[in-house]
C-alpha cells in the first residue's frame, strides 16, 4: 500500500513540480525533524529492549518497551498537533482544500500527505499494541532470554515503522 502512494507521489511531482515544492513549504520541518528524532530513538530503545529479553533481564526490557511505547505516543502527539495546524487552516486534502498560498494542485498534494503519514500513523499504533502486548508477554515470563524470537519480530516491525519515516520526512517536508 505504502509502495502506491509513493508511486502516487513521485508522479504527480513530476507532473506539478511547483505546486510540490510550494505545498512542501507548509509543512512544519521542525515538528517533522523533531518526529524523526523521537522515532530513531524508538528504534534504540527497542534494541535495548530485545537486548534485555536476550540476556535475561526482563525488567529492564519491559522498562525499555514502556519507553518505546512512549516514544510512539510523543509521535502521534506530535502529528495530531501537526494535523490541528492545517485543519484549522483549511490545509485538506482534495477538493477541499482552502488554504492560502498555494496555486494549483495543492489538494493532490495535501491528499498523498495526509495518505501517507495517516497511514503511517496507524502502523505506528498497530507497534504499539503490538508492543504492550509483548510487555504482557515479558511479564508472564513467556518471551525470556530463551524464547525471544516474538521480541525480535516486534521489534523487526517497529523498526520498519521507523524506515518508513525516514523516506516520509525527507520526500514531504525536504522536497527541493
Amino acid at each position: 500500500f505504502f509502495s502506491g502512494l509513493f508511486m502516487a507521489y513521485i508522479a504527480y511531482r513530476w507532473m506539478y513540480p511547483d505546486t510540490w515544492l510550494s505545498a512542501a513549504d507548509m509543512l512544519n520541518k521542525g515538528l517533522g525533524a523533531t518526529n524523526t528524532v523521537v522515532l530513531l530513538t524508538s528504534s534504540l530503545t527497542m534494541v535495548f529492549a530485545v537486548r534485555e529479553i536476550e540476556i535475561n533481564r526482563p525488567k529492564m526490557a519491559i522498562r525499555y518497551l514502556i519507553a518505546t511505547i512512549l516514544f510512539g505516543v510523543v509521535f502521534l502527539g506530535i502529528k495530531a498537533v501537526e494535523y490541528a495546524h492545517k485543519f484549522e487552516s483549511g490545509i485538506l486534502p482534495g477538493a477541499h482544500y482552502m488554504g492560502d498560498g498555494v496555486e494549483g494542485m495543492a489538494g493532490l498534494f495535501f491528499g498523498i500527505y495526509f495518505a501517507l503519514t495517516g497511514l503511517h500513523a496507524i502502523h505506528v499504533i498497530i507497534g504499539m499494541g503490538l508492543l504492550l502486548w509483548l510487555v504482557l508477554k515479558v511479564k508472564a515470563g513467556k518471551v525470556n532470554h530463551e524464547n525471544h524470537a516474538l521480541a525480535e519480530n516486534i521489534g523487526l516491525y517497529w523498526h520498519l515503522v521507523d524506515l518508513v519515516w525516514i523516506f516520509l520526512f525527507p520526500m514531504l517536508y525536504l522536497v527541493r
